[in-house]
């Protein structure tokens, strides 16, 4: 669980850079042998790009440095539960294990509202951890939404 804490760290800086360019604090690590091999965080309002979710830019990220499509091996920490579109994503670039801060009670797909990532249907399943650091994960969320509707 300490391994799964220090990499959520990492996920949580990364959600602090969105947050610092006023986009929704998300943030993902892809970890490969122990090593970060992958980052990403919201970008979505920055480069209007609804791909630009943290999970993606990481996928990206870590798969150009392996020269590989397939993350075989591969864990992503990410602080808020997949979207369909990450968790599809997750599912196609074979990511064996997903650790996630918070849920997500509007898009979650990684057993809130649905869970594709362990969809027996498909080729591919992914273990989940979630609940890591889910405190600071939350909070952060919760706070962003709360300046931005003027409420702090």
């Amino acid at each position: 669980m300490l391994t799964h804490e220090l990499f959520m760290k990492e996920a949580i800086e990364e959600a602090r850079k969105a947050e610092a360019l006023r986009e929704v604090p998300i943030g993902a690590v892809i970890v490969w042998n122990d090593e970060i091999i992958g980052r990403g965080h919201n970008l979505r309002e920055t480069s209007m790009d609804p791909l630009a979710h943290a999970e993606l830019i990481a996928i990206k990220e870590a798969s150009e440095y392996l020269n590989a499509w397939r993350l075989l091996d591969c864990k992503l920490y990410v602080t808020l539960e997949p979207c369909p579109m990450c968790a599809g994503a997750i599912v196609q670039s074979r990511v064996p294990q997903v650790i996630y801060g918070t849920p997500d009670p509007k898009a979650g797909c990684a057993g809130t509202l649905m869970n594709l990532l362990q969809e027996e249907r498909f080729n591919h399943q992914v273990d989940i951890v979630s609940g890591v650091l889910r405190e600071e994960c939350s909070t952060m969320l919760i706070q962003f939404f709360r300046r931005l509707r003027g409420k702090s």
